[in-house]
């Protein structure tokens, strides 16, 4: 049974192999056991707790943590045994690739979960949450640019060569997209600076609509008539935009021309007439009523009034109940 256990392949006994093994799979165990600890009793501490930080220490320790933890420990297994020199060399890039690649993801994971969570405390909207997933995306793609360059320097390349390189071609690519990087950057402007959101009724120059989607190159907009209208984010910065959902109350103005031959008195009571009726209305501000000027036909009165709400169907509605009530009063004179 020794002459058996001392036999040596490649370098190494059996016995040695059988040790690397043994303690592979016991690494395993300890892992699944370690893991399904961490699980259980984490769990029942988090069902608990109010707090978001006690689900981020889990799902950090259980898809990071442990799965790298049983790698580095096989690495360092299986690094005890002689190995041929180009089966060390993979083996060690293939460890420091494994390194790079979970340190990458736990940063992507924390940058999100910070962002994502000041965005909760500040009461963002779900909306506004995922239209984080542009920015994000741009973030996380520099982190794994920055990964690749780290790696690249720990396997013993030259990357100042590689980061001048890069810079030509970021420079040239940038030439290329220029158009496309203006729009990004008007994203981040429109995301920043929020002049309209998800759901607000905008009227442009050339356009007018509902926002439905704010992309990181386009926003779309759904037309009173039904089409969908894309537009570049840079033109809309670059536009006069009206977010006619921000407005708190509607300001109505209108003109009543009479004949010239209505009577002196009625002339003098018209604009009591229509601060009583516009009054009495529950939505309604009185602002002005005032004989303006005389034209041609007519003599005309200029009416100025607030409705209290924002709502375009409500504003009509009342310029309609107002306008009747006006006819019928002048039709009773």
């Amino acid at each position: 049974m020794d002459s058996i256990l001392d036999k040596v392949y490649w370098g190494n006994t059996v016995q040695s192999y059988l040790i690397a093994l043994a303690g592979i799979f016991v690494s395993w165990v300890i892992i699944r056991i370690i893991s399904g600890f961490v699980i259980t009793h984490l769990s029942r501490w988090i069902s608990k707790s109010n707090t978001r930080y006690d689900d981020v220490l889990l799902s950090v320790i259980t898809k990071y943590i442990l799965p790298y933890a049983y790698l580095f420990i096989n690495y360092q297994i299986i690094s005890q045994l002689i190995l041929a020199r180009r089966l060390q060399k993979i083996l060690t890039v293939a460890m420091a690739v494994i390194t790079i690649y979970f340190l990458i993801r736990l940063i992507n994971h924390a940058i999100q979960l910070s962002v994502t969570g000041f965005m909760r405390r500040r009461n963002e909207t779900a909306e506004r949450i995922r239209q984080l997933t542009g920015l994000l995306g741009v973030v996380k793609g520099v982190v794994w640019i920055t990964g690749f360059i780290v790696l690249l320097g720990n396997l013993g390349y030259d990357v100042r060569t590689f980061i001048a390189g890069l810079g030509v071609g970021g420079i040239a690519i940038a030439l290329a997209a220029q158009t496309v990087l203006v729009d990004l950057f008007s994203y981040f402007v429109i995301f920043f600076d929020k002049p309209f959101e998800i759901g607000d009724f905008v009227t442009t120059p050339t356009a007018s609509g509902v926002v439905e989607q704010i992309g990181i190159k386009t926003t779309r907009l759904r037309s009173l008539d039904g089409e969908q209208l894309v537009m570049s984010n840079t033109d809309l910065t670059k536009s006069t935009i009206r977010n006619y959902k921000r407005l708190q109350k509607r300001r109505a103005v209108f003109t009543i021309q009479v004949v010239y031959s209505t009577h002196t008195d009625l002339l003098k009571q018209i604009p009591t007439i229509v601060r009583d009726i516009v009054s009495s209305h529950e939505l309604t501000t009185f602002d002005r009523a005032h004989l303006s000027g005389l034209g041609n036909s007519s003599i005309n009165f200029e009416v100025v009034y607030i409705v209290d709400s924002p709502d375009f169907g409500k504003y009509m509605d009342t310029q309609q109940s107002v306008l009747l009530k006006l006819m019928e009063a002048f039709h009773n004179r």
